[in-house]
């Protein structure tokens, strides 16, 4: 059952996310729009770019692109949420899918997606937006009209790491824990990372020479994945395993020189806490602020 939650916990979520969203579109607005001109042999359609029989025009991805970019803001203020929030969940889903089309599959992107989609579909803007501030939408008692939402972003973000860990599993089976194959894999990208002269990790190059210690990370890696849905079964336990992804995604970038920004601005485990408390005090601030200048 759905837990009874404040309309202003539910609309902090909305804010987090979507002002996530529009700062990461307009960082990679360049790259975005370099997937217009690309090579057309590259093309490799995957998901909904499945259905389309072949690339989209370029002037068509860039349009889109930057109405992406536009409704992620919309959604960020709560503007006309009931009908701007689908359209935008839909778009950025095309937009991100799309990208991926034209080499290696990014699953980094994902679980931001799945949150949009989540919110889009929620009474998400009852509370701290244009919407509410025009009388459009009016946030009601604490109700569990509010906390469905929440309730599946968190299961969403914990089904993420469990499929992860039986990918590991499938792969690997348990000997997985041994260390050997996370040793190695962390080894091979950052020398492939030196031989396309990118940014890699020395401190990863230097743990290579120490297979224990992959070995505890694996252990630990696992234990997190795989217990990811213990996660969902109280608001304490929730908390301490976000603390434990999020410490595992600082030692993916660490040792590897990859960073999962969703996760690393801890925005995508904002669902495990009453993320309320952060943006009513932001807001709070900036009004006390104002009136001290008036």
């Amino acid at each position: 059952m759905a837990p009874v939650v404040p309309a202003t916990r539910l609309a902090s979520l909305r804010i987090l996310v979507g002002l996530y969203g529009s700062i990461y579109l307009a960082v990679r607005l360049p790259h975005l729009f370099s997937y217009a001109l690309d090579d057309l042999d590259r093309w490799r359609p995957v998901g909904l770019a499945t259905l389309a029989s072949a690339p989209t025009l370029p002037v068509v991805y860039q349009v889109l692109v930057v109405l992406t970019l536009a409704l992620s803001l919309l959604f960020l203020l709560g503007w006309r949420f009931r009908k701007v929030a689908p359209i935008y969940a839909a778009v950025l889903l095309w937009t991100l899918t799309y990208s991926n089309c034209w080499g290696k599959i990014l699953h980094t992107d994902n679980l931001l997606v799945w949150h949009v989609i989540a919110l889009a579909f929620a009474p998400a803007a009852d509370a701290l937006s244009l919407d509410a501030r025009a009388g459009r939408r009016r946030a009601g008692e604490a109700s569990r009209d509010y906390g469905w939402a929440i309730q599946l972003m968190a299961a969403l973000t914990v089904s993420i790491y469990l499929l992860a860990g039986i990918a590991k599993l499938r792969n690997s089976g348990f000997g997985f824990v041994d260390g050997e194959t996370l040793r190695n894999f962390v080894a091979f990208g950052n020398v492939r990372k030196i031989e396309l002269g990118s940014h890699h990790s020395p401190i990863g190059a230097w743990a290579s020479a120490y297979p224990a210690f992959f070995s505890v990370l694996a252990w630990g890696s696992l234990a997190l994945e795989l217990g990811a849905p213990l996660a969902l079964l109280h608001r304490r336990v929730g908390r301490l395993w976000s603390y434990g992804v999020w410490g595992f995604h600082l030692g993916v970038l660490v040792l590897m020189a990859i960073g999962f920004m969703y996760q690393m601005t801890f925005i995508a485990f904002a669902p495990f806490f009453r993320c309320e408390r952060l943006v009513l005090r932001v807001r709070d601030r900036v009004r006390s602020r104002r009136v001290a200048r008036t």
